[in-house]
């Protein structure tokens, strides 16, 4: 099934009803969520749009699609998604909002540890030969 909507706007991808169409997975998306006064990412797969230089400011001419790479606690406790632009690189946080993907959260954050950026291999020779100091 096909959502229609008479007005969008193009740039944005927001239909005049107060929701947007995924630019990644196609799902609708209402513009108001819980913990957030910008919902500018998909609750469900959690990509976004490059269109704020600053929250909320629509300026950025970018347009590009921003994969969601991590996640990191803000001071207070908060959560953030760091979205990268597939078109121009530009890193953006953007604060998770009450309805986002726990799941798809979790294997954000988890992906460092599940695909490290170096062969476990020599992690694990490095300890064996006491390369790794020793806290405690």
């Amino acid at each position: 099934m096909k959502l229609q909507t008479r007005r969008t706007d193009r740039r944005t991808n927001k239909a005049a009803r107060g929701w947007f169409q995924c630019i990644h997975c196609g799902n609708p998306v209402g513009e108001q969520a819980q913990g957030t006064d910008h919902r500018n990412h998909c609750p469900i797969c959690l990509w976004s749009k490059h269109l704020d230089n600053t929250p909320g400011d629509r300026a950025s001419e970018c347009g590009g699609v921003m994969e969601p790479v991590a996640v990191w606690v803000r001071p207070g406790g908060d959560w953030a998604l760091i979205h990268r632009c597939r078109r121009c690189g530009d890193l953006h946080s953007n604060r998770i909002a009450g309805d986002d993907s726990e799941l798809m959260l979790l294997s954000i954050a988890i992906r460092p540890v599940a695909e490290p950026a170096f062969p476990m291999e020599r992690a694990v020779a490095g300890m064996v030969r006491g390369d790794v100091e020793k806290t405690g």
